[in-house]
């Protein structure tokens, strides 16, 4: 039982994190950020900007239950606003808008603003790994969340490494089909994410 259930909470995660981080949609604007840099300089902003997404997700996933504690936020209103954040940034994937925004906030050290942050790890990717840390009531569901995390963040490196093959290969449409599919799958989750606190709100009550 607790095998399978570590392997629900791995798959819903990954999941999770994957729309989130969403790499196709990321290709066109790491493109255009590394456009004056080299084969090799682009490798290196692609792994770089993962690692700075890591790192600061990491560090909420950590400390995200002290920082709950201490401000007297439960999960449920975590639950809430990981959903609604959820539910932005799936309006700007169906509207394949979410690229042509984020490629506005250009800057000199685009490994970690914007790419590292806010486009990887973002409110959205913060509130969902904290979340799902705190669902995790076990050390095997606590590695099943981490071990998606780094899934995620391991195909999110391959597809920036590989951009230009990628961006070549799918042309404006098949990026923007992908896009949509995304914003589609965190739209439902983001659904799924409220129904779930609305849900024990009822059952128990408001805390």
């Amino acid at each position: 039982m607790g095998r399978t259930m570590s392997s629900s909470l791995f798959v819903q995660a990954f999941v999770t994190l994957l729309v989130i981080f969403d790499p196709l949609a990321a290709i066109p604007v790491f493109l255009t950020l590394t456009r004056h840099q080299s084969p090799s300089a682009q490798r290196r902003t692609a792994r770089v900007s993962v690692l700075v997404a890591a790192g600061i997700v990491a560090v909420f996933a950590v400390a995200g239950n002290h920082l709950l504690d201490a401000l007297g936020i439960s999960l449920q209103a975590l639950q809430v606003a990981g959903g609604a954040l959820l539910a932005l940034i799936a309006l700007d994937l169906l509207k394949a808008d979410c690229a042509r925004k984020r490629a506005d906030a250009e800057s000199g050290a685009v490994a970690f603003v914007p790419l590292g942050t806010p486009m990887l790890a973002g409110p959205g990717a913060i509130a969902a790994t904290m979340l799902y840390v705190e669902q995790a009531g076990s050390a095997p569901a606590v590695a099943a969340v981490v071990l998606a995390l780094a899934a995620a963040l391991l195909l999110t490196w391959l597809t920036l490494r590989f951009s230009p093959f990628i961006g070549r290969l799918l042309k404006d449409n098949g990026l923007n089909l992908v896009t949509r599919i995304m914003g589609l799958l965190a739209a439902a989750i983001a659904v799924q994410l409220i129904a779930g606190a609305l849900q024990f709100w009822l059952r128990w009550g408001v805390s």
